[in-house]
């Protein structure tokens, strides 16, 4: 498959989780995501450890059963205080963002277990250094957000998400992850519909740099 033509800043800035346009009738083939995974194999990794392992499922009973556990997960997140349609209520312009963003959360609460393909990417905790949560957790963030690129670019639509670790326990049991191997996220994969994504609204960049101290 030919890959979008996107510039590099094109495709970083318009990669988004995408979660009502996933479309979920249509098969993702299973060698699209072995080489979306390629790709996110060649990010950083702290002292060249690749402590990664990456869960692919496909099967339709194991993820409907993760879809279970995810509506439930999306439940209980959306009925929360810190939820994200609850944010900012004292600026109307972001505030209608974040219930945008809310009402996308529910809709994919409601669907996960439809998508095609689940990735989970995994860290090897016996073998992560100790010493800082950022060296533990760094490269496999790294690489799935790698991940997440490479699938824009093979007109993949993906989400970020990790409310399923409610669940993570009774998640691993379903797959057989070993004792001492952690999930890190869950990107549901599928076919966007459509492939043109804007940048998202954020904060300028005024709001957010320090230059040389705080």
């Amino acid at each position: 498959m030919s890959l979008l033509d996107l510039t590099p800043d094109e495709l970083l800035t318009t990669t988004r989780s995408v979660r009502k346009r996933l479309d979920l009738t249509r098969p993702v083939p299973l060698e699209l995501v072995k080489d979306c995974i390629r790709v996110a194999l060649q990010a950083p990794s702290g002292s060249n450890r690749q402590t990664w392992h990456w869960i692919v499922v496909t099967d339709a009973d194991q993820r409907a059963e993760i879809g279970r556990y995810y509506r439930r997960a999306v439940q209980t997140y959306l009925g929360s205080d810190g939820a994200c349609g609850s944010l900012f209520p004292e600026d109307p312009e972001r505030h209608a963002v974040q219930r945008r963003v809310g009402s996308s959360v529910a809709h994919l609460g409601e669907r996960m277990g439809e998508v095609p393909v689940h990735v989970i990417p995994c860290l090897d905790a016996s073998r992560a250094p100790e010493y800082n949560e950022a060296g533990k957790w760094g490269s496999i963030i790294q690489a799935a957000w790698s991940y997440m690129l490479a699938a824009r670019a093979r007109r993949l639509g993906t989400a970020w998400t990790t409310l399923h670790l409610m669940y993570e326990k009774e998640i691993a049991e379903l797959l057989g992850i070993p004792d001492g191997v952690v999930q890190a996220a869950l990107i549901p994969t599928a076919y966007s519909l459509g492939t043109e994504f804007k940048p998202a609204a954020r904060q300028p960049l005024d709001d957010v740099l320090h230059l040389e101290a705080w």
